[in-house]
């Protein structure tokens, strides 16, 4: 009886050592299935931020490389957006003068009928 429990106990740990060596192997995939998506998406990253960067494909990208020409295209988006509110600024001073051009003329021009 003791033989035949020996037996069943061996089986079951036998059971859960296959289990658990299936598992590692599916854990194993998927790590590496993982890198392989990070390595396309810094690839991906590189690319639409620096379209110099796709005859690259052969290099792997670095995550520095993408945090840094993310980091840029930050700098420059802020940039631009403080340039577009300098504009803004400048184009409603602009019309604001020439509102007031507008109407300096057509006071001259009442005033120049007045005197005809």
């Amino acid at each position: 009886q003791a033989e035949e429990e020996l037996k069943a106990a061996w089986a079951q740990q036998a059971g859960q050592l296959r289990e658990m060596g299936h598992r590692e192997r599916l854990l194993r995939s998927d790590v590496q299935q993982a890198g392989e998506q990070l390595e396309s998406f810094k690839t991906q990253v590189m690319q639409v931020c620096s379209p110099s960067a796709a005859g690259n494909t052969g290099k792997s990208v670095t995550e520095q490389q993408v945090i840094e020409k993310v980091r840029q295209m930050s700098v420059e988006n802020q940039q631009s957006h403080e340039r577009e509110k300098s504009l803004q600024k400048e184009l409603s001073s602009r019309l604001a003068k020439e509102r007031e051009v507008s109407a300096n003329i057509e006071v001259f021009k009442n005033s120049l009928q007045k005197l005809q």
